[in-house]
């Protein structure tokens, strides 16, 4: 089994690595029955375009549907490798699910950071990782990857063909990769569903996918563990970035400000 270094020197050099058997198979029980739960109540339909998928179902924004889902960002076996890529003042920049059917075509290769207007390769400033709730097989639409994209210097073309390969893994492993690695959901040519959990992450100093802050309610953040509340947002990157008059969002929730924001130390000038 691989170490921490081991896992982050191969993020470096592939762009991704896959953390097989990380999820104890209790809490990814947990999640698939709570997934299958939202679904049914919430009626979640296919998006209808190519990029989401015609027979995919999706639930965003999960954090707002329960206390399981708040495990998942702060997982102890993902969050400490995710730190490794970016650093420790990370966000959350999205928590979804992904839930391939049969039918479903093979999603456009692309890269999760391609819509930033700087110059690759660069510093990552997004780290994502696929928890898998169900086996990733090539048949039944395991996440298509190219090793080594991550250090291109352009993204994908939209919609053109790539070859690639499938990161397959077990139920209960999570696939993390680097924000510029080119991949895409694949095909699912199987009658059984692929279904997993899409927890991305940012650095503190990019804007997330999805707005946490007004997303999710301040009373449920409130309930929020005080790790999860800094990767939500309520927190200031560098003790500067996200302070509201030199204040940390934190002190919205009627906590203690933190003594780490950076005029406590002075700049000078």
């Amino acid at each position: 089994m691989l170490d921490g270094d081991a896992h982050a020197a191969r993020i470096a050099q592939d762009g991704y690595t896959i953390l097989e058997g990380a999820i104890e198979p209790a809490f990814v029980d947990a999640l698939a029955a709570d997934l299958a739960r939202l679904e049914r109540e919430l009626a979640v339909v296919p998006a209808h375009n190519d990029f989401e998928g015609r027979h995919t179902l999706r639930i965003y924004n999960l954090l707002v549907h329960g206390p399981a889902w708040e495990r998942v960002p702060v997982h102890a076996e993902v969050l400490p490798l995710v730190e490794r890529v970016l650093d420790p003042g990370c966000l959350v920049s999205s928590l979804s699910s992904i839930d391939i059917g049969p039918e479903e075509t093979a999603q456009p290769i692309h890269a999760d950071d391609q819509l930033m207007p700087i110059a690759k390769p660069h510093v990552a400033t997004v780290c994502n990782t696929m928890w898998a709730l169900t086996d990733f097989t090539e048949a039944n639409g395991a996440t298509r990857i190219i090793p080594g994209s991550h250090l291109r210097d352009h993204s994908p073309v939209y919609g053109r063909h790539y070859d690639s390969v499938p990161a397959a893994m077990p139920r209960g492993s999570v696939l993390v990769w680097h924000g510029s690695l080119w991949h895409g959901g694949g095909a699912n040519r199987t009658g059984d569903r692929r279904v997993g959990i899409a927890m991305n992450y940012c650095a503190g100093w990019i804007r997330q996918q999805e707005n946490q802050q007004l997303g999710i309610p301040r009373e449920v953040v409130r309930r929020f563990a005080p790790r999860l509340r800094e990767l939500v947002g309520y927190g200031v990157y560098g003790g500067l970035i996200g302070h509201i008059d030199k204040r940390s969002p934190v002190e919205l929730l009627g906590e203690a400000p933190p003594s780490n924001m950076i005029w406590d130390y002075g700049t000078g000038r």
